[in-house]
């Protein structure tokens, strides 16, 4: 059996673990890059850009309405009131927090596409100036 070669901090790594270390292509950037957008130039729908805030905000205003049947159920029910005293206000402000996210979200949106078409402005203006 082969030992693998120290390195020098003491500790063993194996030839396998030295390969994954030092593997640093331009697809495995690629790959861990946060958005496709910034590798490709083509412009996406409205859709996939608002659909997380969206779908936050439509699942926010679910929770919102369930937490004010619930809390309303405190009124006209006698039995569990305890219950229902305690889950209404929960669901009323997870709703409500879920809302605002997505309406605070929106905007954020918004302006890193304002933000990105500066800055393809930019570089095509610096591609022109300094590319003579």
């Amino acid at each position: 059996m082969e030992i693998p070669p120290k390195s020098p901090d003491g500790s063993q790594k194996s030839p396998q673990s030295k390969e994954l270390l030092t593997s640093n292509t331009a697809s495995s950037l690629c790959i861990s890059s946060r958005s496709e957008s910034v590798w490709t130039n083509t412009s996406r729908s409205k859709w996939n850009i608002y659909h997380k805030p969206v779908i936050v905000m439509s699942v926010g205003a679910g929770v919102f309405l369930f937490g004010v049947v619930i809390t309303s159920l405190t009124c006209i029910q006698s039995n569990n009131k305890k219950f229902y005293k305690m889950c209404g206000p929960a669901f009323l402000s997870l709703g409500l927090m879920l809302l605002v996210c997505g309406l605070v979200w929106i905007p954020i949106i918004r302006k890193k596409q304002k933000q990105r078409q500066k800055s393809k402005c930019l570089q095509t203006l610096r591609s022109f100036f300094f590319n003579r």
